[in-house]
């Protein structure tokens, strides 16, 4: 049964109202430089916002809302709304305003077959920004269907910067000499390695709460309910043990062996499912071993979590784990995390480095802390040899709070400590 025209006007209306009142906060992306892009991250990442920032941006320039139309794919009043359905959207704004609108179309994946309208509109030279909260909107079959018309844009859980400003943190030189001020900015920075950069979670006393609901909501609906898994209670063990591995490459076969031990006897290829959902809903960032051959390349892998809120919740002891991770992030947040992920890899092969970014001859390697000799031995190690093996123009070893020079043959390791590299880095 078609959706009523009352009550898909009824929805228009109404967010036009919400959207102008949101307050935003102004994120550096480019929203101006093609008509038509596709905004894909975890739940809460800042996708919606993104949107309300380009609208609010339009109506300050004068435009209206005759120009304009948003809808919200998760709005329930939209319950049964099929691919039959998309054209009433045009229709509708058509009858109320008799003008050709730029559309904002939120979480529009969970209607399917969206590919075909998304593409129709680009033929027709429609304005289109599009979100998901699916990795599947960036994979190859998918920007096939979509002929290559839109650009993806990756969005990111705020970097340290955004946490900051968003936070009302001052960092700038004369602030971090300041005693008290310096202070307030350490603590915004631990509280932002705990907790992490989802937007909402911010400003909250106890962040525990919300982001425990929000990863159910993932975990649940975003993986179990969309792709029908039977043992839910499988799935929550394997996350966990992610969660424990973030610094370690695990295999498909090894974790199968693992919860095996717990649970019964699991495939290779469930625990391959499993992940690849969870990377699917953002959930899990995969990272490639340089060194590898090509199918260890895929079956052995570094695995980081989207947010270090949510990969507080499975940790005892998760300083150093935390940490890399937040390193991590940094990475894909400057270099992308397309599914090839051709940019950002590890490297173990003899020698274990964290990260190394062949653009760049970049080679990185975390550790929360170096003042153990033993512990600054090991992670100059790899530093040392790495430039026998692939060309190293900066060699840094990020630390918690640490700073200090290291000299060999190839010149200089940089240690600096996380918040100096996020100032240095993020965007």
């Amino acid at each position: 049964m078609p959706i009523s025209r009352n009550i898909l006007r009824q929805v228009l209306l109404d967010n036009q109202k919400d959207i102008e009142q949101y307050k935003i906060f102004p994120r550096k992306y480019d929203l101006d430089s093609f008509p038509l892009q596709v905004f894909v991250g975890v739940r809460r990442s800042g996708k919606s916002f993104l949107l309300f920032q380009k609208i609010q941006k339009m109506l300050n320039e004068g435009h209206g809302w005759d120009e304009m139309l948003y809808l919200d794919f998760e709005d329930t009043r939209l319950d049964g709304f099929t691919a039959n359905d998309f054209n009433l959207i045009l229709e509708c704004h058509q009858e109320m305003y008799g003008k050709r609108p730029m559309l904002f179309l939120d979480e529009i994946l969970n209607v399917e077959g969206w590919q075909k309208f998304a593409r129709n509109l680009a033929d027709k030279k429609y304005c289109v920004f599009i979100t998901g909260s699916n990795a599947k909107m960036l994979s190859k079959e998918i920007m096939t269907t979509l002929g290559g018309r839109y650009i993806p844009v990756e969005v990111y859980p705020f970097s340290f910067k955004e946490y900051l400003s968003f936070s009302e943190v001052a960092y700038d030189e004369l602030s971090l000499t300041a005693t008290e001020t310096k202070a307030l900015f350490m603590k915004a920075y631990r509280e932002y390695i705990t907790w992490g950069g989802l937007p909402e979670s911010v400003n909250l006393q106890v962040k525990r709460a919300y982001l425990s609901s929000l990863f159910q909501k993932i975990y649940l609906g975003d993986i179990v309910q969309r792709n029908g898994i039977s043992n839910p209670r499988l799935l929550q063990l394997m996350v966990k043990k992610m969660a424990e591995s973030v610094m370690q490459p695990i295999s498909y076969t090894r974790m199968s062996k693992i919860l095996s031990s717990v649970a019964g006897r699991i495939s290779v290829p469930t625990v391959s499912s499993y992940v690849g959902f969870s990377e699917d809903a953002w959930l899990l960032l995969r990272l490639r071993n340089i060194a590898s051959a090509f199918a260890e390349k895929e079956s052995v892998c570094k695995y980081y979590f989207i947010d270090n809120g949510l990969l507080s919740l499975q940790l005892l002891q998760p300083d150093t784990i935390l940490l890399e991770n937040a390193v991590a992030l940094s990475l894909f947040r400057k270099y992308g995390h397309d599914p090839d992920n051709e940019r950002v890899y590890f490297y173990n092969s003899n020698i274990e480095l964290d990260f190394y970014v062949p653009d760049d001859e970049l080679a990185i390697q975390v550790s929360y802390s170096i003042t153990d000799e033993l512990t600054k031995t090991r992670e100059a190690n790899a530093l040392v040899k790495l430039p026998n093996v692939h060309p190293c123009r900066r060699r840094i070893i990020v630390t918690f709070d640490e700073e200090d020079t290291i000299t060999d043959k190839h010149g200089t390791i940089e240690v600096i400590p996380c918040w100096k590299w996020f100032m240095e880095i993020d965007r």
